[in-house]
């Protein structure tokens, strides 16, 4: 990797690592202009735009959102990597050891990032350091450099960088670059970006997702609003709301006189106010009153 590379955006992350945006194609018109089949100037106000990202991002219309890509460059510990590249809705080429040797520099998690194991969740670890984490972590960081040590000595005595790498930690760092359309982007950033996604591999997440932004403002916002900081119902969850509102059918018509009052103060748009309306509907067991164009029924 060569100093001379294009680097847009470019920010660290860990002890040794970083995210570098280097490549981006396309814009949130763009992904208007696919929506609409258009081969001109698509819609020409921004609010317009605005609107119709935020429609189809609501209702899960995402294949325009294939018209955006971007390239990034990462270098992150091993075990993040290993974790990354269960995504295989991108396109990945990764730094080779049998062609290269080890950089040196390996990932020691700080003392208050060494916490206890999660009981109730297997794959995860909870937010309590745990006693003597800094001694723990020393620990990390000694055992790396042993095997390091040892690693460099396998390179001198003339075995192969593919056999000599074999005991190398998880630890250590690689370096890939990932191409990923804006689709599938957001089902990535949304995955690892959750609370539930291992920590480190959620600091990436975050910096890519504020990356992104610049590039693509409305798909993001949009994505924060309805997927990343939003909830959804199972159908046994939704049955025991059903249970709990079906005595309470005023609460359709207080929730629509609030719409009413506040519609200019509101973060939804008219169309998003209707939709509301429907999702209580369809609690309460009512038939819904939009149509399939998302038009209110007469």
């Amino acid at each position: 990797m060569g100093e001379d590379r294009r680097v847009l955006l470019s920010e660290k992350v860990l002890d040794h690592g970083f995210v570098e945006l280097i490549d981006v194609l396309g814009s949130d018109q763009d992904i208007v202009n696919a929506a609409r089949t258009s081969y001109d100037k698509g819609t020409k106000e921004v609010s317009s735009t605005k609107q119709l990202i935020r429609y189809l991002i609501r209702h899960k219309h995402s294949g325009p959102l294939e018209f955006g890509e971007l390239v990034f460059r990462i270098r992150c510990p091993i075990f993040v990597a290993r974790q990354w590249f269960r995504h295989r809705m991108a396109s990945y080429n990764e730094v080779s050891l049998r062609y290269s040797e080890v950089v040196e520099e390996f990932y020691v998690p700080r003392s208050e990032w060494i916490t206890g194991q999660d009981r109730r969740n297997r794959q995860a670890r909870t937010d309590h350091e745990i006693e003597k984490s800094e001694e723990i972590s020393s620990k990390l960081k000694q055992d790396a450099e042993n095997l390091l040590k040892e690693y460099h000595n396998y390179i001198e005595k003339g075995v192969a960088r593919e056999i000599a790498r074999i005991n190398l930690p998880l630890s250590i760092y690689t370096s890939f670059v990932f191409k990923i359309d804006l689709r599938n982007l957001l089902n990535f950033l949304s995955l690892r970006t959750d609370p539930h996604a291992q920590f480190e591999i959620r600091q990436y997440a975050n910096i890519m997702a504020k990356m992104s932004e610049k590039f693509f403002p409305i798909v993001i916002e949009a994505w924060r609003d309805y997927i990343r900081n939003s909830i959804s119902f199972s159908s046994a969850e939704l049955h025991v709301l059903k249970n709990i509102f079906e005595d309470k059918l005023e609460i359709i018509k207080e929730v629509e006189n609030f719409l009413q009052i506040n519609q200019k103060i509101l973060p939804l748009a008219k169309l998003e106010h209707l939709e509301l309306i429907d999702k209580l509907r369809k609690l309460m067991g009512f038939d819904t009153t939009l149509d399939y164009l998302g038009k209110e029924k007469k």
